[in-house]
């Protein structure tokens, strides 16, 4: 039978040591036995053992117990093994297809580990390059021309990784206006502006973020477009109006764009564009 697992220094309650040494070098122990629940690890009439008889878990106190002299002592059997990274968190969690930082929280990073986006036809792509900010934090500069969501793959140098168990990462393009920016015509003041329509590719809504519509106006959000109606109210002289609408997508994404309507004052006709 060969060892399974690494074991370092044992230690007493009283702080006194059981040196116990890698994988195939010689086991030296004092007097009596080690067992866990029951079952000797260890026994005083084979003090030169090259192996455990038991799987200890790496990275796990379990209680032992050493008979020796007619008492029995509690101690602690600290097992070392593997230490895998984890993924914690990332931020952002939604980013564009060009390329972009996302901050990588967990533990157990080694500098400098490889790290990938795996898409979830399978498809892997490697950071462009990665910051070792510390062993809890990393930064991974990725370009991920394909829409989608993506799990995050770390692996330290020494073969220990982590898959996410999620796809933590999504890649989404921002709204795109179709709607030049600029004006959206000239009214006469008192006049119905009908319809004016502006546009924006994966935008599922709009709202106006600076400035402000001439009186009596609405903007209506909608998906993919919006609409502006409503009858001009309040001025009494020729005014541009100017105002900001920022377009959001399903992933919380915007993209602003500038417009301005004009009313004109003692005009009937009005020129509208969509």
């Amino acid at each position: 039978m060969t060892s399974e697992i690494k074991v370092n220094t044992i230690k007493k309650n009283d702080g006194s040591s059981i040196t116990i040494g890698e994988t195939g070098d010689t086991v030296t122990i004092p007097a009596g036995n080690i067992a866990v629940d029951g079952k000797i690890l260890i026994s005083a009439q084979d003090t030169t053992r090259n192996y455990l008889q038991s799987k200890i878990v790496a990275g796990t106190n379990i209680s032992v117990t050493l008979n020796g002299s007619g008492s029995n002592e509690s101690i602690t059997f600290n097992a070392t093994g593997e230490t895998k990274p984890t993924i914690s968190s990332i931020s952002p969690t939604v980013i564009t297809n060009d390329a972009t930082n996302v901050t990588i929280n967990g533990a157990n990073y080694v500098s400098v580990p490889i790290v990938e986006a795996i898409n979830s036809t399978g498809a892997i792509t490697a950071a462009n390059s990665i910051t070792f900010n510390s062993s809890s934090q990393l930064v991974a500069n990725f370009t991920l021309a394909t829409d989608g969501t993506y799990f995050i793959r770390i692996e330290n140098n020494d073969g220990n990784a982590v898959r996410s168990g999620s796809a933590l990462l999504t890649v989404s393009d921002v709204p795109a206006w179709t709607t030049a920016a600029g004006s959206l015509g000239t009214f006469a003041a008192g006049s119905n502006v009908g319809t004016i329509t502006i546009a924006a590719t994966d935008a599922t809504s709009f709202a106006i973020t600076s400035g402000a519509l001439p009186g009596g106006l609405s903007l209506n959000t909608g998906v993919g477009s919006a609409t502006i109606t409503g009858t001009e109210s309040g001025a009494t002289s020729a005014t541009t109006y100017n105002f900001t609408v920022t377009a959001t997508d399903a992933q919380g994404q915007t993209a602003a764009r500038a417009f301005s309507i004009a009313i004109s004052v003692g005009q009937q006709n009005s020129l509208r564009f969509a």
